[in-house]
């Protein structure tokens, strides 16, 4: 795969196409939002999904943290779909969880769906997590001043024109003082980056960084009082 280098607070960032993303100089690994348990949270209300996303996720994990061998793993929230998400996981899959964690330091930043620290697992539980110039967060914030940030919650995605009609994917959304990462889960969904909710976050317009097999695909997002026009 190969990896886009974006510039935040002076600081060298790299965006994976996997959907995370790379601090070289912290040695740092960001996720955002991988929902484990998903399918067993549905399961438990009578909508059966295959229950197979929390397995995926985790392998997909796994192949991230051995392409960039980070000292920390920052989780931007909702790491688990619920509360109780982490007393669900099979055993199989939590045997994985934990060997993955195995010789790194894991942060949980709290998310909305995931309000409590996750059971019997190593890590620190952070409401948000600050190094050196950059925040990482659950959901940006809309307090003007606050720095350099990264955060996940709404999942982007974005719908890029090619010459056989439009293909959407998962994207990054990024400008001069924050970065909004794309749900790492199996069966996370996702919001166009078009909506006022991402939107209004970058008043002057984005970089979309759309996730594909091997490389990212970047164009242009529209400054939000254009967009809400239109």
């Amino acid at each position: 795969m190969t990896a886009a280098p974006i510039h935040l607070a002076g600081e060298r960032l790299m965006l994976d196409p996997a959907g995370i993303l790379f601090w070289p100089a912290g040695r740092l690994l960001a996720v955002g939002d991988l929902h484990l348990e998903k399918g067993s949270h549905f399961a438990a209300a009578g909508r059966f999904l295959p229950p197979y996303d929390t397995r995926e996720t985790l392998l997909r994990l796994q192949a991230a943290l051995r392409r960039w061998r980070p000292a920390r793993l920052v989780l931007l929230g909702d790491s688990f779909h619920d509360a109780r998400g982490a007393k669900r996981l099979a055993v199989g899959d939590a045997a994985l969880l934990r060997h993955l964690l195995e010789g790194i330091e894991p942060v949980w930043v709290l998310g909305n769906h995931d309000p409590l620290p996750p059971d019997a697992l190593p890590g620190q539980p952070v409401a948000e997590w600050q190094e050196g110039p950059l925040t990482f967060r659950h959901q940006a914030s809309t307090a003007p001043g606050q720095g350099a940030e990264i955060s996940g919650h709404f999942h982007p995605k974005a719908t890029m024109p090619t010459r056989a009609g439009g293909i959407t994917r998962p994207c990054f959304v990024a400008d001069a003082r924050r970065v909004i990462l794309p749900a790492f889960g199996a069966y996370a969904g996702g919001l166009d980056a078009g909506d006022p909710a991402i939107a209004t976050l970058f008043p002057r317009g984005a970089r979309l960084f759309l996730l594909g097999r091997e490389r990212l695909f970047s164009m242009p997002a529209a400054p939000a009082r254009r967009r809400l026009r239109a």
